[in-house]
Parts: structure tokens; C-alpha cells; sequence
């Protein structure tokens, strides 16, 4: 899988704006999906949530303690965020012994895209947002990664 987000303002001609390579009849995304990602962007609107995320992004894994030093919160309210995260399948743990240690699962965030992108075709795999261009290629058996 592939996802590239960056920002380039030369890069303006190169991709169009999604609207304009899009079909006259733009696809419209299952129900399910739309509840699916309403309750993922509520979910990930909160700052501490996201934060959290970040320092996951940054390190392999964490343990609860060092969350809470990173965040500045009581281990109660740090727990309660990661219990939010872990029922999407965002992150997961593993226990060693007393303590619990928190990591990312690629897995959902790579199929969240693959779901997100399945409606348009596989040449138009990108977004514009004003200087940014949010584009996807999904693994192949020439590129794996």
C-alpha cells in the first residue's frame, strides 16, 4: 500500500482537483460505510485521542505510564482514550506481566483506505486539498509494500 499526503504548490497541474476527474455519475458510498466513518471521525476529533496516535505513529510501542507523562493526563483518563481506541481497532496491546503496552494496527488504517478509495478508479486514486495531494496505490505483486 501506498499513501503519499504532501505539499507541493507545483504540483497544482499535475493532479486536478478529485471533482473534475470524476465521471458525470459520481459513485456514492454505502450506508454502513458513511456510520463506519462518522463514528471513526468523532472518535479521532478529540485531541488526546489524536495525540496519542501521533506518539503511537513515533515510537513501536508504548506503555500506559509513558502516555500519560507524553499527554500530562492521570493514567484513568489515558486509559479511557485507549479503550476508545483499542474497540475500532486502531491500536491493540500486549500484556507483559503488570503492565500494558499500546501499539498501531496498519491493518485498519489500510483498510479503512481501501474502502474509502474502492469507489473511484484505480488511475484517479487521489485528493486535492488546496497544496496537498492525498493519493493512493494499493499493494500489487510488483510493489508489496
Amino acid at each position: 500500500m501506498s499513501t503519499v499526503f504532501h505539499s507541493d504548490p507545483s504540483m497544482h497541474d499535475e493532479f486536478p482537483h478529485h471533482e473534475e476527474s470524476v465521471s458525470s455519475q459520481p459513485q456514492s458510498l454505502a450506508p454502513a460505510m458513511i456510520k463506519d466513518l462518522v463514528h471513526l471521525f468523532k472518535l479521532l476529533s478529540d485531541e488526546t485521542r489524536l495525540q496519542i496516535l501521533y506518539y503511537l505513529l513515533n515510537n513501536s510501542e508504548l506503555h500506559v505510564r509513558a502516555l500519560c507523562e507524553l499527554l500530562g493526563q492521570s493514567q484513568p483518563a489515558v486509559s479511557h482514550h485507549l479503550a476508545l481506541l483499542r474497540e475500532t481497532d486502531l491500536i491493540a496491546s500486549r500484556r507483559d506481566g503488570k503492565h500494558n503496552f499500546y501499539h498501531l494496527q496498519p491493518h485498519t488504517f489500510q483498510e479503512l483506505l481501501n474502502k474509502v478509495f474502492a469507489a473511484i478508479p484505480l488511475k484517479e486514486r487521489r485528493y486535492r486539498f488546496e497544496d496537498y495531494v492525498l493519493s493512493y496505490s494499493p499493494p500489487t505483486a510488483e510493489n508489496p509494500s
